[in-house]
């Protein structure tokens, strides 16, 4: 019977080994991990291969009166030393910097140092004549050890988890459960039952796929971020011309929609300002006028800043009268503008139906609405006395 749950035990940790092996590849294959993060992974899995292979050598060698007893010590040594380490890595995964990390990190440095000396003190593993050893009488200083650690891997992996959305907190705290209960198995079951590297490999397994999933998670995060600054334009805060450039191509194979009026909008006198008054009062303007575009078409439409101080605003559902109306309400809002370096603020601006242009792009379309914002400049300019090329 002994014999068979050795070679029962052995198939397990090959098959352990070999997971292990496999999930180095994993890792070396996930481009979702950058380098310097995949040196704790194959850290976890070696400990747990070498603790594992330290507990079946231990097993393997007890009984053995036909060679000398100073194996079995070192083995037994090793296993002591290489189980708590590989839990520690564990938590190195995490790469917390707290307390609890430098408390585990203390425990681990004096398990080590006391497994070394209690070699040749006899205080954790005794041997009788044929070689079987049984515990020392200090082993009670193991068993503190293995709980300290093991309170303290509890305790990090909750914190651990506070850093996840609340979706994946579940899924992490089961994973440490169930290394655990592997533990608790084999320590209540006796010398046959040999669970916890299985339960090691199969949490550490897991932990790639949680941290894999987390780290796309992440990085798509990170990528509406980058997608929403790269829409906005960060002066104004109306959507940028990337967003509008990204709007054009998205209708360049078809027609305009029918209803949808394009509204092109530009500032009157924007480079005398910045002449005389200076580029922050310029931007003044500029910001000025982005917040009268906002009030009037940013409810129903979509407004983009499209270079310096040219915006552009898409309506959908408007006819002839409320686009007449909609620029009297924009005259207006920009009347009662008052900034604190300028006080005048004079849009020009015209529209175009698409109802008017079928069949015409939407680029085609803003470019109609250009023609008519550059006819309202140039009138302006003409009733004000000024050189349109001064602006």
């Amino acid at each position: 019977m002994i014999v068979h749950m050795f070679y029962y035990y052995t198939c397990i940790l090959l098959l352990c080994g070999m997971a292990l092996g496999v999930l180095c590849v994993l890792v070396s294959e996930c481009r979702q991990i950058k380098r310097a993060d995949k040196h704790p992974f194959y850290l976890t899995y070696a400990l747990i291969a070498c603790s594992a292979l330290a507990e079946w050598l231990g097993i393997w060698l007890n009984g053995r009166a036909d060679l000398p007893g100073w194996p079995i010590l070192a083995v037994k040594c090793a296993d002591y030393i290489l189980t708590p380490l590989a839990g520690g890595a564990f938590v190195h995964h995490m790469k917390l910097r707290n307390r609890w990390n430098k408390a585990l990190a203390v425990i681990l440095a004096g398990n080590t140092l006391f497994q070394v000396v209690a070699v040749f003190n006899g205080w954790m593993v005794t041997l009788d004549a044929g070689n079987h050893y049984t515990h020392g009488p200090l082993y009670i200083v193991y068993v503190t050890v293995y709980l300290a650690i093991i309170v303290v891997i509890v305790v990090q992996f909750i914190i651990y988890g506070r850093t996840f959305e609340q979706q994946n907190r579940a899924s992490l705290y089961t994973i440490m459960l169930l290394v655990l209960a592997g533990i608790a198995l084999q320590e209540m079951g006796g010398e046959g039952c040999r669970t916890a590297y299985v339960a090691m490999t199969m949490g550490a397994a897991l932990l790639f796929i949680h941290y894999s999933a987390f780290s796309q998670q992440a990085m798509d995060a990170h990528l509406q971020i980058q997608h929403a600054q790269l829409a906005t334009d960060a002066l104004t805060g109306l959507l940028s011309r990337h967003a509008y450039t990204e709007d054009l191509v998205a209708c360049e194979d078809g027609d305009a929609p029918q209803g949808l009026a394009a509204f092109a909008i530009d500032i009157n006198d924007l480079k005398r300002v910045n002449d005389t008054m200076g580029h922050l009062a310029g931007d003044e303007l500029i910001c000025g006028a982005a917040k009268c575009i906002e009030a009037v078409f940013g409810e129903a439409g979509r407004c983009y800043r499209t270079g310096g101080d040219e915006f552009v605003a898409l309506v959908d559902d408007m006819d002839a009268i409320r686009a007449e109306v909609a620029l009297c309400r924009l005259e207006r809002q920009a009347r009662s503008w008052a900034g604190k370096l300028t006080k005048e603020l004079r849009l020009a601006a015209g529209f175009a139906l698409a109802a008017d242009y079928p069949g015409l792009s939407l680029e085609k379309l803003v470019s109609e609405a250009d023609l008519a914002m550059y006819a309202a400049k140039a009138e302006y300019y003409r009733q004000n006395g000024r050189d349109r090329r001064r602006r």
